[in-house]
């Protein structure tokens, strides 16, 4: 029996137009469940890259420190309660050529497999429309009464990228001849070698000077606008 094709796809700013851990984290701070002052753990790395003096990286980073700066003791109840709300709230907030893409893919029988670094709760809600097999992305541990605590579950794992389509493709069968990966930042690089068609969607400037020099497709959506801007087919 022939095995499936794997399309490999990130999900923040690939598929979804911002960081589903960005709209959860304040949505638990709407909710009372993170207090105001959480905000300020990422204030000024916010306000750096809006203006352009700093990067997004250090303005994710902030806000995963408050995140997990907040987190324990959290019952997870409210957290899905919170995570579902702000997935269905944003569902629709995507980019059509991915959007479009993993549509395709899905009719042509791929198996659709997506990898975040945001937390697994709302990344489930988010895909599950989308027709995903399997998602991976980053869970915590919770202790004896249901709360979560801070830290990350499995990091040797779901921080690798590549490491985590290897494990995909062993369990489930599936093959790399022919397999399509899609990812914005340079973190996506080491699942995107081993594809045989990468595409660099929005890319950061890592990924952008990489995906040049190795020939990789550059895709763009901006405003209603789709185009290529180098790389292969």
């Amino acid at each position: 029996m022939a095995k499936r094709k794997v399309a490999v796809f990130d999900i923040d700013g690939t598929i979804f137009r911002s960081s589903l851990l960005i709209e959860l984290t304040e949505g638990l701070i709407q909710a009372g469940i993170f207090p105001r002052k959480v905000e300020k753990v990422y204030a000024t790395a916010y306000r750096a890259w809006l203006s352009r003096t700093g990067s997004y990286e250090d303005y994710i980073a902030g806000v995963i420190k408050g995140f997990e700066k907040y987190i324990r003791g959290v019952p997870m109840a409210d957290f899905r309660r919170v995570s579902r709300s702000v997935a269905m709230f944003h569902r629709g907030r995507v980019y059509r050529y991915t959007r479009d893409l993993v549509a395709k893919l899905k009719k042509k029988g791929y198996f659709l497999l997506a990898i975040s670094h945001s937390p697994k709760t709302v990344v489930d809600f988010f895909a599950e429309h989308l027709g995903f097999d399997k998602i991976y992305a980053r869970l915590h541990e919770l202790d004896a009464r249901g709360r979560l605590l801070p830290g990350t579950l499995y990091p040797d794992l779901i921080f690798d990228k590549a490491k985590v389509l290897r494990r995909a493709m062993e369990k489930e069968g599936l093959a790399l001849r022919g397999s399509v990966g899609v990812g914005d930042t340079s973190s996506d690089i080491s699942f995107l070698k081993l594809v045989d068609r990468p595409i660099c969607f929005n890319p950061n400037a890592g990924l952008y000077r990489y995906a040049k020099r190795h020939g990789w497709k550059i895709v763009v959506e901006r405003k209603d606008v789709v185009y290529e801007v180098g790389g292969g087919g």
